[in-house]
């Protein structure tokens, strides 16, 4: 009986733990687990939706890049490339995020700043 609750204490114990980590390395600013530098396609979802051109800008590799992932994931991939300017252009990096989060069906989660 005695071996059966030692038992029962270390697997709550370690259950324990591993929910911690968890909680506490996915409350960060998130990060990208996609290569950032392959998102330099989403610098074309920018651009046409920054000029006024005809038609609908190229979404399809931008966004497909980002499926799968949860916002603050997305969020983090494309704070990413921004910063590193891996798209070519300095804009207003609030702006700038917003708008490609929100042409791939994505949101700013609440919080989230990229700095």
């Amino acid at each position: 009986m005695a071996s059966n609750k030692a038992s029962s204490s270390i697997a709550l114990f370690l259950i324990i733990n591993v929910l911690f980590f968890a909680l506490v390395s996915g409350c960060g600013g998130g990060s990208c687990p996609r290569d950032a530098l392959k998102l330099g396609v989403c610098a074309n979802v920018l651009n046409g939706l920054l000029n006024v051109t005809l038609g609908q800008p190229p979404v399809t590799p931008c966004c497909s890049l980002l499926n799968g992932l949860v916002d603050l994931e997305a969020a983090a991939c494309l704070c990413t490339a921004l910063k590193a300017n891996v798209l070519g252009i300095n804009l207003n990096l609030p702006i700038s995020l917003s708008l490609l989060l929100n042409v791939c069906s994505k949101k700013v989660p609440h919080g989230f700043q990229c700095n």
